[in-house]
């Protein structure tokens, strides 16, 4: 981000001191007080001010008037939720559009306009912007209204996690309609007209039974279904249908014609809500997503949901044939109201451990650079930049306490105290106000919109709370409640609040749970939709939250943290850096890109159209907290680093030490050669040192790149792998010595209040990809089963089934095997796999998969599970089987593995040809439901 002129500042008014009187679920936090006369609200030995400093903005248009958020009277007084997909509907940006800019549901897109609500369902990518955009824009194929509807403004009335409610009244007539992510239903309810579908062009009707219309419009299939007894008439481009007597209908987009008796099934189950519940337990992630529904008519309440990559991947609950298009790949059809992910979960520490070969003295040399700086924070006064100050500072407490260089770590300890306790306390140069109708927290002097706009709160405020954990790992007195930790927690709940009934702020106010991660813009006023630049920006809050919480003992904290760090760096993964190269349509040439949007994603930044920036800033900060997670994908990276240089014309410049930090996640040693050579004539990067770049590059090539195969069963932890070895690190934030077990087997001791390593065998130099769910193994040609990644996509043939039928039976099958497999078998759980198999030109052909546990590893396999066969089709090209298929048989019973051995089998079902199985990347991997 550009630097801004900074003021200097001023001397601050100490506030009294208060205990926060009430604690909430999930965050320890009590109620914001607001009262009525008040200027200055105590929180612990902080306060916040209620009132905005003189001279300051709140939310505006953007001409500068004041604005409210445009809600309906039933939701009047509840906290809006900013920073949303749908957020325009509440938050009038442009004083010329009182209903919405377009909104990115997936697959469906919407605008709300006075006649009722645009729906389309982009299916084919525009590159523009001279190739560095691609976009699934918003085209309207139809507008779902009422007769006559001609409203004034549209206003939300009423939202859940990834629902809302947009309304319309002109006096004479009312609509409301419930539109969410992954829902290809719009649910309408309306009175005053009869139900109106006006299309963009005249549509072609494939199925009329009366009050179930089948149109294709604009090449894209949609049911109509209003109530029993209804019928729909249809004149040109207008559609319409008297209620019967109700007040409800709805519309569905198809994934094809031959669709519609699934859908009408659902046509009157109305959702009338949303809620994920995440859990972390031992290494792993769960979060189950749930639609509430209501039977508008007869009594079923299930509904299709349409899952995006970063969710199907991760689940093992049945999917249909279903699919759709969308600007984040294909999303995949689930027939039911909820549906669960499993994720490893994303490695975290407070710092990496020394590593062998650092240079003590020459460290301590970079400490006192910046300790010893005439100003450490460079000048800082706004949130951002005072935010990147406090980050670079909180970065090196845990460097200097390794090398017992206990005067500089306390020095810092002291630097970052004095700032946060200034910015925690009303009345002086810096503060934080609270928005009463807005239900947010604005830190003044603001920066980049976070003020009138309300952007990037999580991209600011996620520095506070990380150095405020640093500071409470050190004195955790300073973090209490009633010291400075309810001040701490006030910014997680203007960011991440996770209480759904604080009346204060709202739920998760940037994160988008469906979505997988957050968005940037707090008005959502673009074309494009919402938009999130620095996603790294995001996953140091969510970091942060682990470190605090672990810090002061709360472990719903840091179990949000987990939740949200691990879903949005599998997000990041797909949908910034699209790791399987299978999300990014192929007509885009770029690898990666700087700008996630609701419409696709742009390679390019808000500011520059630099390379080293574009690829930077969803790197910066480079944290053990927030990083560890990139070095999963290390194909990605490398990928990434290649296309920087190319478009820069040869290696990075001017933000070389975050390139450099992130190249070591993948290539430690590469890294490392480069910061030998460059480092002595660089600047560093306004948020680092060159004491961190130092340490960070030197640990990591002497530990090895993160190998997320592995995880602790504490979220404080982190294993690395180097040459067959892999070094085992955890933090242990209590009063109490324990034990830290790993997924492979491992144990390390930790200490009270300590970092400990340990080493062993396993892993390489190249760990790849966190499994999906449990243990997750890829196909590497020549029968190994492995969770490395890594390695090139490669192809091993499938003989072909001589014309026989060899279904259930193995014949001349690949055989895959893994051995000496370590687990705790995950109740409940079932055995999921992906393989990608292309019978090219041939026909009539059909793969089957056999998957076996041995679980003692006594050459006596104890479940054996045989799946239905999957036919392929006739045309050159990849295509996906997976469990999804069936369970054609299954014998034994799975349990705890010890020693065991994973066997998966593939071979020709039916045919007279040879087939291909892809090996070497995660398109083929098997997931086994085992910790």
């Amino acid at each position: 981000m550009p630097a801004l002129p900074l003021r200097p500042p001023r001397a601050l008014r100490p506030a009294s001191v208060l205990v926060v009187a009430a604690s909430l679920a999930a965050v320890g936090l009590g109620p914001a007080a607001a009262p009525a006369a008040a200027a200055t609200v105590p929180v612990g030995a902080g306060s916040y001010s209620d009132t905005r400093p003189a001279g300051t903005s709140g939310p505006t248009t953007n001409t500068g008037s004041a604005v409210k958020p445009k809600v309906t009277a039933a939701a009047q007084g509840k906290p809006v939720p900013t920073n949303d997909w749908w957020s325009s509907l509440a938050f009038q940006r442009y004083g010329d559009n009182p209903y919405s800019t377009p909104m990115y549901g997936h697959p469906l897109t919407y605008q709300a306009v006075s006649g009722g609500l645009e729906v389309g369902y982009p299916t084919s990518a525009a590159i523009v912007g001279e190739g560095r955009q691609y976009e699934f824009a918003h085209k309207r194929d139809l507008t779902l209204g009422l007769t006559g509807l001609n409203s004034p403004d549209t206003k939300a009335d009423s939202w859940s996690d990834w629902t809302v409610t947009p309304y319309w009244s002109d006096g004479s007539r009312t609509l409301r309609t419930t539109i969410g992510h992954g829902m290809p239903f719009v649910y309408a309810q309306g009175s005053g007209g009869n139900a109106r579908i006006s299309t963009a062009s005249t549509p072609t009707v494939f199925s009329d039974q009366g009050n179930v219309l089948g149109i294709t419009v604009g090449g894209h299939h949609y049911a109509l279904f209003a109530p029993t007894g209804a019928d729909w008439n249809v004149s040109g481009t207008e559609i319409t249908a008297g209620l019967a007597g109700k007040d409800y209908f709805s519309l569905a987009v198809l994934p094809s014609t031959d669709a519609l008796a699934t859908y009408r099934k659902y046509a009157f189950s109305f959702v009338t809500g949303s809620k994920v519940d995440w859990s972390y337990a031992s290494g792993t992630v769960k979060a189950t997503y749930a639609l509430t529904t209501e039977a508008k008519e007869g009594s079923e309440r299930g509904t299709l949901q349409a899952l995006y990559r970063h969710q199907w991947l991760y689940t093992s609950d049945a999917l249909t044939s279903y699919t759709y298009v969308s600007p984040r790949g294909t999303m995949k059809v689930r027939e039911g109201a909820s549906f669960t992910t499993s994720m490893r979960s994303a490695p975290v520490l407070p710092q990496l451990p020394r590593g062998s070969a650092i240079d003590n003295a020459r460290l301590r040399g970079y400490l006192n650079d910046v300790v010893n700086a005439s100003d450490p924070f460079s000048g800082a006064t706004d949130t951002y930049w005072t935010g990147k100050a406090l980050g670079k500072l909180a970065q090196l407490v845990p460097v200097a306490d390794q090398i017992g260089e206990t005067a500089v770590r306390d020095r810092l300890i002291s630097l970052l105290k004095g700032r946060l306790q200034e910015w925690f306390t009303a009345g002086g140069a810096s503060e934080f106000s609270y928005d009463r109708d807005w239900r947010t927290l604005i830190g003044y002097p603001a920066s980049y919109g976070s003020d009138a706009e309300l952007n990037d709160h999580h991209f600011h405020y996620g520095y506070y709370v990380h150095a405020a954990a640093i500071v409470a790992q050190y004195d955790p007195s300073w973090a209490a409640d009633s010291a400075w930790g309810g001040m701490v927690k006030a910014l997680v709940r203007d960011t991440a609040n996770p209480s759904r009934t604080d009346s204060s702020f709202p739920f998760l106010r940037g994160f988008d749970v469906y979505a997988g991660h957050s968005w940037a813009s707090g008005h959502q006023g673009f074309a494009a939709g919402n938009n999130q630049e620095s996603s790294s920006e995001s996953t140091n809050l969510s970091a942060a939250l682990v470190l605090y919480g672990s810090a002061t003992g709360d472990n719903s904290l840091r179990d949000l943290g987990t939740y949200l760090l691990t879903t949005e760096s599998e997000a990041i993964a797909q949908y910034w850096f699209d790791k399987d190269q299978q999300v990014f349509p192929g007509s885009y040439t770029h690898d990666t890109v700087g700008m996630v949007w609701g419409s696709g994603a742009a390679y390019s930044t808000w500011w520059t159209a630099n390379p080293e920036e574009i690829h930077g800033i969803n790197v910066l900060p480079v944290t053990a907290g927030g990083s560890l997670h990139l070095g999963a994908h290390k194909a990605a990276i490398r990928r990434n680093i290649a296309e920087m240089e190319r478009e820069n014309g040869g290696p990075a410049v001017e933000w070389r030490d975050i390139l450099w930090e992130f190249q070591s996640l993948a290539d430690p040693a590469t890294a490392k050669s480069k910061w030998d050579a460059g480092n002595a004539g660089y600047t560093p990067e306004a948020g680092e040192s060159k004491a961190h770049t130092y340490h960070w590059i030197v640990g990591l090539d002497s530990m090895g790149a993160p190998d997320t195969s592995v995880t602790g069963d504490i979220p404080v932890s982190a294993v690395f792998s180097k040459n067959g070895t892999r070094t085992y690190v955890a933090h242990n934030h209590g009063s109490s010595a324990r034990t830290v077990t790993f997924s492979d087997g491992r144990t390390l001791s930790v200490p009270a209040r300590s970092t400990a390593t340990g080493t062993g065998p396993g892993g390489g130099t190249d760990p790849g990809t966190p499994p999906a769910s449990g243990n997750t193994f890829q196909l590497r040609t020549g029968g190994v089963l492995t969770t490395a990644t890594g390695s090139s996509a490669a192809s091993d043939t499938i003989p072909s089934a001589g014309g026989a039928n060899h279904d259930g039976t193995p014949y001349r099958p690949l055989v895959y095997e893994v051995k000496n497999v370590n687990g705790t078998y995950t109740s409940g759980g079932s055995t999921s796999f992906r393989l990608a198999v292309d019978a090219g030109t041939s026909v009539g052909l059909g793969q089957q998969a056999r998957v076996s546990y041995d679980l003692t590893g006594d050459g006596t396999f104890d479940r054996t599970e045989t799946y239905t066969y999957f036919a392929t089709d006739p045309v050159t090209g990849w295509e996906r089987y997976d469990q999804t298929r069936g369970l054609k048989s299954a014998t034994g019973t799975l349990g705890n593995l010890r020693n065991g051995t994973v066997r998966l089998e593939v071979w020709s079902a039916i045919g007279n040809a040879d087939s291909r199985l892809q090996t070497g990347t995660d398109t083929s991997v098997v997931v086994i439901p085992f910790s």
